[in-house]
């Protein structure tokens, strides 16, 4: 079964589908969605690591407020996914720690 075949569709009135990329992969999303409502729908968990330690963050609050969902979105990083509607094409990434991209951390 297909990730789009998994998304609860009783009742709710969808935008058109159209797809995005995340890491490099193909994803279904649809018009009015956020990004991070696209990648839940998908069962991606994992938005960012930490700086610090490089553990894993997801979508939390949905609200903006938390900044747990950030990720970079068509090269600017720090987005938040929360926040941002998934628009054709578009392309984000999960954002790493300075850790993984070898930056010093004090």
């Amino acid at each position: 079964m297909s990730k789009v075949e998994e998304r609860i569709d009783i009742g709710v009135e969808r935008g058109r589908q159209f797809e995005i990329w995340v890491d490099g992969e193909k994803m279904v999303a649809f018009e009015g969605e956020t990004i991070g409502a696209a990648l839940m729908a998908a069962g991606r968990r994992t938005l960012r690591y930490t700086n610090k330690y490089g553990h894993p963050r997801g979508l939390y609050c949905g609200i903006g407020l938390c900044q747990e969902c950030r990720m970079v979105i068509n090269g600017i990083p720090n987005t938040q996914a929360c926040q941002t509607l998934v628009t054709p094409e578009c392309r984000v990434e999960t954002q790493q720690s300075n850790k993984k991209r070898g930056m010093k951390i004090d």
